[in-house]
């Protein structure tokens, strides 16, 4: 399965890394969580995500869009094994959406945490900083 460039997954430490830039909106989400499927059905084991959200600029989404997702997500994962999600966000609109999100999930192996330093969502999925640090292309 070849991933789109702003989306890594490191098998060696079971995490799904995706750092999307520009705006955040149903096209988007739309895509990672399409991604986060075929990836499911391909391991069958569980892996963590880390989602870079320091990149975008602009959010066009709604609370009832959110909402759906986020049921779908829950449905769809069924009674899998416990996963984190970790969400860097400094931005209070795209936090908000999250959280939302985190709320929905809670009762279910989705466990959602929104973080505002990137060292502290390292820390919660237990993987080097580095790992999560952005790769910066030279030139």
């Amino acid at each position: 399965m070849t991933l789109p460039p702003k989306v890594q997954f490191h098998e060696d430490i079971r995490l799904l890394i995706y750092r999307p830039c520009g705006v955040l909106n149903e096209q988007s989400v739309d895509k990672i969580v399409s991604i986060i499927g075929d990836l499911e059905a391909k391991f069958q084991e569980p892996f963590n995500r880390f989602f870079d959200t320091l990149g975008h600029d602009e959010v066009e989404l709604n609370f009832r869009y959110v909402i759906q997702v986020s049921l779908y997500r829950v449905l769809s994962y069924g009674d899998r094994p416990p996963v984190k999600s970790a969400i860097l966000a400094t931005d209070t609109t795209i936090g908000h959406y999250f959280q939302l999100h985190a709320i929905i999930t809670e009762e279910s192996p989705i466990n959602v945490r929104i973080f505002q330093k990137r060292e502290d969502a390292a820390k919660w999925l237990g993987v080097p900083i580095e790992r999560l640090a952005p790769k910066f292309a030279a030139g």
